[in-house]
């Protein structure tokens, strides 16, 4: 019996160790995938799960980053939700392919919609040309409960490589892989003939990627087994009699 209690407060300790090592990174706001190439265009989505058991997520407010402005941005439908494309001038232009972009989107917000309890929604993003300069994007994001209660998911990555406790979304920008600077998707996705001060509609490559919330699931639960099968063979080792 003591090695049947051993073992099983040893289970329960890995169970809560797993637990509080996957449960943060899944309830965060987060962009999926989580990377794309420089000087492309991407399609993306923001995944919001719903944190509260007593309350539904019903208004979803993205911060388009100023200091990188995009020129094409478009949104993808969610049923059940309205969205509003805001669009601001920018407090200084910027030179582009396509010309000098002197407005850009600042904020994308979804509304109307619920996301209930125990449940999660992704809305969809095409956007671009990426740019070249800087090696990530930060959309910090307001999250808004049916309660009142808004979450502000707005803290920058911290440098010391540890996670903050309301991390904005970060799109991570790679160097690109084909010559002409454009990843995946050719310079025709984006029409030459649009006016830079407006937004349009940029064809995006759909992109297959895993979660960070999955990743650290997985890698918690196999690092709770390997914990719980050394210490039951050592407690196995300990009672075997001795020769």
């Amino acid at each position: 019996m003591s090695f049947v209690r051993r073992a099983a407060t040893v289970i329960a300790a890995a169970t809560a160790l797993t637990a509080g090592l996957a449960l943060p990174a899944l309830a965060h706001v987060t962009i999926q995938p989580g990377s794309a190439e420089q000087g492309g265009f991407t399609k993306v989505a923001f995944r919001v799960p719903n944190e509260r058991d007593d309350a539904s997520t019903t208004t979803i407010e993205v911060t388009f980053p100023a200091d990188h402005p995009l020129a094409f941005v478009s949104v993808k439908p969610v049923p059940g939700w309205k969205v509003k494309v805001t669009e601001g001038k920018l407090p200084t232009p910027v030179k582009t392919q396509y010309g000098e972009l002197k407005e850009a989107v600042t904020k994308v917000v979804w509304s109307g919609g619920k996301i209930e309890p125990g449940q999660f929604q992704e809305f969809e993003v095409s956007m671009g040309q990426l740019p070249t300069d800087t090696d990530q994007l930060v959309f910090p994001t307001k999250q808004t409960y049916s309660s009142g209660e808004v979450v502000d998911w707005s803290e920058a990555p911290k440098t010391d490589g540890t996670e903050a406790e309301h991390p904005a979304p970060l799109l991570k920008l790679t160097p690109a892989n084909g010559d002409d600077g454009h990843g995946a998707v050719a310079p025709s996705t984006a029409p030459a003939s649009a006016a830079p001060s407006m937004t349009a509609t940029a064809v995006a490559a759909s992109t297959d990627g895993g979660t960070d919330g999955t990743a650290r699931l997985l890698g918690g639960a196999g690092l709770a087994v390997g914990v719980i099968g050394v210490i039951i063979g050592a407690l196995g080792l300990r009672r075997r009699p001795s020769a």
